[in-house]
């Protein structure tokens, strides 16, 4: 027997839909995905800005960051970075089950992997935002350099260069970061989540 074989899930004395009530809106998470340069750290927080600024209950997971705490003992191989995602996606279910609409803006590149995440909610909770940005215009923003690094061979396994980016095919939303403002953007991702009763 494992250690899982031990463990039961302990339902909280408060409901998701009671927090719903309390916030005044659903939850959700909001699954960035794209190539690194695409814009997904920055829509997200836009995004989360506007929704802080019409007071609801909202937070950004952001693929730097979760590495430098809760995921710094992973490497970028295939395994460990299906690990990333499995993981933050744990943790995203556990912030959607707070009540609260979490903007998750991570590479993500294996539909596989956004799959196991989408399984791990219910329906209409993981809404997919595809940032599509040609490569070329993301390797001119290389806001850190990385696919400099990656075409010199200092980064192994870099998305878009050494390996592979699988784009969605059934997104919630596509948000062209090549021809929209971030201001167009967040519209657009607003009006979906009023449109599908979120807000």
């Amino acid at each position: 027997m494992g250690t899982a074989d031990h463990i039961t899930w302990h339902h909280t004395a408060v409901t998701k839909e009671s927090r719903h009530l309390l916030n005044g809106h659903q939850s959700c998470v909001l699954w960035f995905t794209g190539l690194s340069g695409s814009g997904k750290s920055t829509l997200a927080n836009a995004v989360d800005e506007v929704l802080f600024q019409q007071r609801c209950r909202s937070y950004v997971l952001d693929g730097d960051n979760i590495r430098h705490g809760l995921n710094r003992d992973l490497s970028f191989g295939a395994e460990d970075r299906k690990e990333n995602i499995r993981r933050i996606g744990e943790v995203a279910k556990l912030f959607v089950d707070s009540g609260q609409i979490v903007s998750s803006a991570f590479i993500s590149p294996f539909r596989e992997d956004r799959q196991l995440v989408r399984s791990m909610f219910a329906p209409g909770e993981f809404i997919e935002v595809y940032v599509h940005c040609p490569i070329q215009v993301c390797e001119e923003r290389d806001p850190k350099g990385l696919y400099k690094k990656a075409r010199k061979g200092v980064i192994p396994d870099f998305t878009g260069v050494s390996s592979p980016y699988e784009p969605p095919h059934h997104p919630e939303i596509v948000i062209e970061t090549d021809k929209m403002s971030i201001e167009q953007s967040v519209k657009e991702i607003l009006a979906y989540l009023k449109e599908k009763k979120i807000l």
